[in-house]
């Protein structure tokens, strides 16, 4: 039987999974574009966790079963691709033997300099004899310099497009929809960029429903609800709850997963098991813009904006989101929200160890309780209220 997976790429064979067909299109039009012109040049981004390198997978799938004849389709990843701070950048071209081994199964010389890097690609003097469609994995984990002159190589390209082989190409990662601002110019159109979105509600039900069918045990529908209410459908958290309700705390069939056993998880979750996405999304919030973080537990207010550093950074990282708020005259503006539930209830404990107890007052309330059994009665419960707030 299948399961969910929290961790890594996801595939049909061993995980339950949705195909986000219009998504993998929008990748493909832009990757194709015109096929005698050339296609797009543009980035795919998105916080850790969340489907780019699924994304990136099922389109080289689709694309080798239908376009295989007109294009090479190859990718290329620079994960693992280690240079130190102090390293110069030419660094990076002793890595590129490796990289087309990978990506195009080439055993090359490194090359010595950037431009003869470059000349691979070409029509005239290159490797190869059809366009190619590249994508490049983690291209946010090189180094600012060595980021700079890749895409001053690429906007080379780009403007020349007519005398080398890149037809598409799409760069991948967190922050990748900013780390191709370079300052001597960019091919990478940002309007373009392409944003991984969260699953939505019927995409969760839709994993659910694929372990109902193949288990036979029953998850309660409120159950799926409250799975993607608490994390806004974000892919990894919605496998990693996946995993816990039907695996680690699984009451075993016939028992139904029902919400005592969704509340056994969720409290697990936010105190008892470990979690890689929770885990980084902490760390980054400990670090440079931490009093902003905590500005957001007490302000429920605060502009959004992707031109503030602090907020494009936790933004990217999937620390927060936005949401449009009308003030009193009626007028619309965004405002900084938490990513989800879920990881505004990990972030406030995890800073009230280390630092929220010296900003704040002891609180009456948890920020989260919703009380509902003050308001889930027909009457004010008077009694709860002062027992809770005295």
């Amino acid at each position: 039987m299948r399961r969910f997976s929290s961790y890594g790429p996801v595939d049909k064979k061993n995980h339950f999974t949705v195909p986000r067909k219009a998504l993998v299109k929008a990748c493909m039009e832009s990757l194709i574009g015109d096929p005698e012109e050339g296609g797009h040049y543009f980035t795919i981004w998105a916080p850790r966790q969340t489907g780019k390198t699924w994304l990136m997978q099922q389109v080289i799938r689709e694309m080798e079963s239908l376009c295989r004849d007109r294009y090479i389709i190859a990718k290329m990843s620079c994960q693992g691709i280690i240079i130190e701070p102090d390293m110069p950048e030419d660094t990076f071209l002793g890595k590129i033997p490796r990289l087309m081994l990978d990506g195009f199964d080439m055993d090359v010389d490194a090359p010595e300099t950037w431009e003869e890097w470059l000349l691979f690609f070409h029509k005239r003097k290159g490797l190869f004899q059809k366009p190619l469609i590249l994508f490049i994995d983690e291209f946010d984990s090189l180094p600012p310099g060595v980021i700079d002159r890749i895409v001053t190589l690429f906007r080379d390209v780009y403007l020349n497009r007519h005398d080398f082989h890149i037809h598409g190409l799409a760069l991948i990662g967190v922050r990748a929809v900013l780390g191709v601002e370079s300052d001597r110019g960019s091919p990478f159109n940002i309007q373009r960029s392409l944003h991984v979105p969260n699953f939505t509600l019927e995409e969760v039900t839709e994993l659910f429903r694929q372990y109902e069918s193949e288990s036979e045990q029953i998850i309660e529908a409120e159950v799926v609800r409250q799975v993607f209410e608490t994390t806004l459908g974000q892919p990894g958290l919605v496998g990693w709850f996946g995993e816990l309700l039907t695996e680690t705390y699984n009451p075993g069939a016939p028992n139904p997963i029902d919400l005592p056993v969704w509340e056994d998880v969720y409290e697990a979750a936010c105190f008892r098991e470990w979690n890689n996405t929770i885990l980084n999304l902490i760390k980054k919030a400990r670090g440079p813009y931490v009093r902003y973080v905590l500005d957001l537990f007490e302000k429920p207010d605060i502009p959004f904006s992707i031109h503030a550093e602090w907020c494009n950074y936790l933004y990217l990282n999937g620390i927060i989101g936005e949401e449009i708020q009308a003030d009193r005259t009626g007028r619309k503006r965004y405002v900084c929200r938490f990513s989800s539930p879920f990881v505004q209830t990990c972030l406030f404990h995890a800073l009230t160890h280390d630092l929220v107890g010296e900003r704040f007052p002891i609180l009456v309330i948890e920020p989260l309780d919703t009380l509902d059994e003050v308001f889930d009665k027909p009457e004010l419960e008077v009694v709860v209220v002062a027992i809770g707030w005295g």
